[in-house]
Formats: structure tokens, C-alpha cells, sequence
């Protein structure tokens, strides 16, 4: 009888039955993957150091002893500190104006209430700092970077037991993590959702392989149906990190506006772009980001003012629910994503499809 070609590194380093990784802002989409034998790892980059901690209790009362992910966003190019008041003031009066005139032009109105991404980890490298923090001293089982190399952190965190992954978008971020000592490294293709590289996933994923030496990559980018997993592994890749794939499932927290232009959508209604928050990212198209690519249209900021910019207009989308003004980080993959299925039955046809694809290869059961 053959090997079970979906029994990987991973499955091992982080004693999971399959080696898929969700990433998710919803703690319900946690509890469901991590309790289907899966992986997954929380976004914790827009909550408070108390409300981190308050959502690692809950995820460790709902799976018990099982291992699970916090993923922030480290990035090196923010200012050290400042508030909201400060930062603001610094935006050039250039992009405040064509920001207003959009405003006034689309009829956006403001946001209802407090606006979650001014808490944005990105925004600067104290708010960082203090959600890192709570991730040392609640020693959470792995702690992923989803944006800048966390190689700062691998001391404190090893000492703890603690596993650190970094996500990177070209080959020689991964030889530079992986000399630092990572525990894996999540190679993320252009065709991501979110904060991503300008390398397509088949590229950059045995890329990745190749300059690593022996620190396991794990494949990202456009991952939604088991194809892609059985493909990731013939990459070299130990498994498989997937986000878009979680949006439209049952237990998701997305408005169904998005869940259902999820469901429909294609590749083709993505857009790879700086405009949100002056990091490139994928994301389905919208009213921002068709504004901003305009030739009228000024010069996008960097990080974190372009963040503070973007951060009104997402949030009056999403409070008044205007499905001609929001938008959310997709993939590539979108296209796979059909129906709203519960989590669990999403981990169990991504492996169900994979090993129907070494089946057909090899001619045999595989395992």
C-alpha cells in the first residue's frame, strides 16, 4: 500500500492530520479547521492587545490541547510611534482633496462608529510591539508574520516554545529567514489574496525550495481546490496556506453581500494594487481601487498613511453595506469557491480532491 502523500513535515512539526493552513479573521473558522484535523492561523493586526488575548482564551477553550496560529503584521518601514491625529497630518493635501472629491462624488457617507483599521498593527511599530507582546506571554503555538521579517522575534519566542513562521514574496526573503532560523517559511504567489509579492505561485514556491535548505515551505497563493494542494506538494512545498477559501464558508463572519460576490466571482474580478494601504495586495475590485488606478488620480502614499486614507472609505462601505463600494482581500482562486460550506466539509474535499489527483497519476489508492 502506498504512502499517504498528504501525511507531510507539516502534519508532523505541527501534529495535524492535513497539512492545510487556513488563515482567517474569524475565530469560529479556527475552531472548525483546527477540529477537522486541519491547521489554521488567526489575523490579530486590527485588535487590541486585549482583545488578542481575550481571543486566544476562547480558541484554547474550543480545541483544547490542539495547535494553533496568531498572525500580526511586522513591518520595518512605519514610523516608531504617533497617533491617529499625527499620522493624519502628515497626509499630503494632494490625496486628502482627490479623497473628498470621491467622497462627495459617490455619495459616501461616514462611518457609523469606531474605525477598526485605525487599530492597525501597520500603522506603526509601537502598536506592533504590543500585540506581539501578548503573543509571547500567552505563548500561543505559533506566531506567523504576515507582513516583515520576524527574525527580531525568534530568540524571545524559541525560548518560549514558541514556533515562528514568516510569509515572503521572493526567493531571497525566504534564504534570509531561513538563515535566521524559522521554523517555516509561507511562500506567497502574486496571485494571493492580500499582502502579496509580484512572483506567481508556481514560481515562487519551489524557488523558495530550492534556497531554503531544510527549513519547510509551505505554498500560498490562489489555494482553493485540492489540485492545488497535490500540485503544492509536487512543488516541494510540505502544504498548503490558504485564506480566500474561508470567506464564504458557513461559520465566516464576511457580510453576505461578500460572501455572495465571492461565490460569483472570477479571477478577472480581482485587482492587484497599493491603493488600500500602500503595500501591494490583491482585492476584489471596488469603487477605491478603480478610483485609484484612474490616470487623474494622485500618487498612492505609503504605509501607514495610504491605510489611514483607505481606512474611512472601507469602513462607511461595510457599516451602510453599499455592495457598490466594498470590497475584501481575494485570490486568484475565487473561482473555485461555488457554494457556502460549513469549514469542516471544506477540509474534507480540499483532501478529498487531492488524493483523487495522485490516484489518477499513480493508478493506485494512495494510501
Amino acid at each position: 500500500m502506498a504512502k499517504n502523500p498528504l501525511h507531510t513535515k507539516l502534519c508532523d512539526m505541527l501534529e495535524i492530520e492535513f497539512p492545510i493552513i487556513a488563515f482567517t479573521h474569524c475565530k469560529d473558522v479556527v475552531e472548525a479547521v483546527v477540529n477537522a484535523g486541519g491547521f489554521a492561523v488567526l489575523g490579530e493586526a486590527m485588535h487590541t492587545p486585549d482583545e488578542i488575548a481575550a481571543d486566544i482564551k476562547w480558541i484554547r477553550n474550543k480545541v483544547g490541547n490542539k495547535p494553533f496560529g496568531i498572525d500580526l503584521v511586522l513591518p520595518a518601514s512605519v514610523p516608531p510611534t504617533g497617533d491617529l491625529d499625527e499620522l493624519r497630518k502628515k497626509i499630503p493635501q494632494e490625496q486628502m482633496d482627490f479623497w473628498l472629491d470621491m467622497k462627495k462624488r459617490h455619495n459616501i457617507p461616514e462611518p457609523k462608529g469606531q474605525i477598526d483599521l485605525h487599530q492597525w498593527g501597520g500603522l506603526n511599530k509601537e502598536i506592533a510591539r504590543s500585540q506581539l507582546d501578548v503573543l509571547l506571554d500567552e505563548k500561543v503555538p505559533v506566531i506567523c508574520s504576515g507582513l516583515g521579517n520576524p527574525a527580531f522575534i525568534l530568540k524571545d519566542a524559541h525560548e518560549k516554545g514558541i514556533k515562528v513562521f514568516g510569509l515572503v514574496g521572493k526567493a531571497r526573503q525566504a534564504k534570509k529567514e531561513a538563515e535566521a532560523g524559522v521554523d517555516a517559511i509561507i511562500a506567497q504567489g502574486y496571485d494571493a489574496a492580500g499582502h502579496t509579492g509580484p512572483v506567481g505561485t508556481l514560481s515562487i514556491v519551489p524557488e523558495c525550495v530550492a534556497v531554503a535548505g531544510d527549513t519547510p515551505i509551505i505554498a500560498a497563493g490562489g489555494i482553493t481546490h485540492g489540485k492545488h494542494l497535490a500540485a503544492s506538494l509536487c512543488l516541494g512545498a510540505v502544504g498548503v496556506w490558504t485564506g480566500t477559501l474561508w470567506l464564504a464558508s458557513r461559520e465566516g463572519d464576511n457580510d453576505m453581500i461578500i460572501k455572495d460576490r465571492l461565490i460569483n466571482s472570477t479571477a478577472d474580478d480581482t485587482v492587484y494594487s497599493d491603493c488600500i494601504s500602500g503595500f501591494p495586495m490583491r482585492v476584489l475590485d471596488c469603487t477605491w481601487t478603480k478610483e485609484w488606478r484612474d490616470d487623474k488620480a494622485p500618487k498612492v502614499l505609503g504605509a501607514p498613511y495610504q491605510m489611514l486614507l483607505s481606512s474611512d472609505y472601507i469602513q462607511a462601505a461595510n457599516d451602510h453595506r453599499r455592495e457598490d463600494l466594498m470590497t475584501e482581500a481575494a485570490g486568484q482562486g475565487v473561482r473555485f469557491i461555488e457554494s457556502m460550506k460549513p469549514s469542516r466539509q471544506i477540509v474534507l474535499d480540499m483532501v478529498e480532491e487531492a488524493l483523487e489527483v495522485f490516484e489518477n497519476l499513480t493508478g493506485m489508492e494512495a494510501f
